[in-house]
């Protein structure tokens, strides 16, 4: 699931050897459009919505944090407090 940006021929055939499907637009200038389920694709825009609201924190955003384990205990914290809001 990605935006146009992604749509290269190389990460399409990787994405195909690895047996997952390609939830990306064609861009307007690629010869042969290939088909794109829209549906999910609109589901892309609630995770950019997660992200937008996890950037009004700052110590998250800036990573001050720099060990994995205390990075992902902070965006649990941020994320619980995004879903008491």
């Amino acid at each position: 699931l990605a935006d146009k940006g992604y749509d290269a021929d190389a990460l399409l055939d990787t994405l195909k050897e690895n047996s997952m499907a390609a939830v990306i637009p064609p861009t307007a200038n690629r010869t042969v459009q290939r088909p794109c389920d829209w549906y999910i694709y609109k589901e892309r825009h609630l995770i950019e919505c997660i992200f937008g609201k996890i950037k009004h924190y700052r110590r998250i955003f800036s990573r001050y944090e720099k060990l994995a384990v205390n990075y992902l205990s902070f965006l649990s914290f941020v994320g619980a407090l995004i879903w008491l809001r």
